[in-house]
């Protein structure tokens, strides 16, 4: 089963300086924290900030050919957890045909929000990380056992916002 999500923001980890890109549910009761990397944080902070350039970037030249080829954005999903490794999928209509192309999140989610289109996650894929985080297997730098995600993320200062 997926679950809607939203994007509630980006943060930076600072012990690590890795971008976070964190996903809510529209209860804000299951949080899904995803490190990605620089240039994915600007193209989303970019597409969240609804600018414009006078110059289409990746994404924007993606979802450009997309749209010539008489394609959609229906949604981004996270479809699955391995390893530590979210893995994603752009689910895109494209003359009536059905078309599932894998991706990595951020560029899910990049996509997504360019196109006005649903981001969800996999159910299992969310209690995954709810249990990875109660047994410390993928905790933001090494965090309480007891602690879960949402507190961890509380403790992101505002000055640890990542800042466009």
């Amino acid at each position: 089963m997926m679950v809607e999500m939203k994007v509630s923001g980006l943060a930076l980890d600072e012990t690590v300086n890795v971008p976070v890109l964190i996903l809510k549910d529209k209860e804000e009761k299951k949080v899904l924290p995803i490190w990605i990397g620089a240039m994915e944080a600007v193209s989303i902070s970019m597409a969240l900030n609804r600018m414009d350039l006078p110059r289409p970037l990746t994404h924007d030249l993606f979802l450009d050919t997309i749209t010539h080829l008489n394609g959609r954005i229906l949604r981004a999903k996270v479809v699955s957890l391995c390893e530590g490794t979210y893995y994603a999928e752009l689910d895109i209509e494209q003359n009536g045909e059905l078309k599932t192309i894998d991706c990595r999140p951020s560029d899910a989610v990049a996509l997504a929000l360019r196109a006005n289109a649903p981001i969800a996650v996999n159910s299992e894929v969310l209690a995954q990380s709810e249990l990875a985080a109660m047994n410390n297997q993928a905790m933001p730098h090494g965090e309480n056992k007891t602690e879960d995600w949402s507190e961890a993320l509380e403790r992101m200062t505002p000055d640890s916002k990542y800042k466009m």
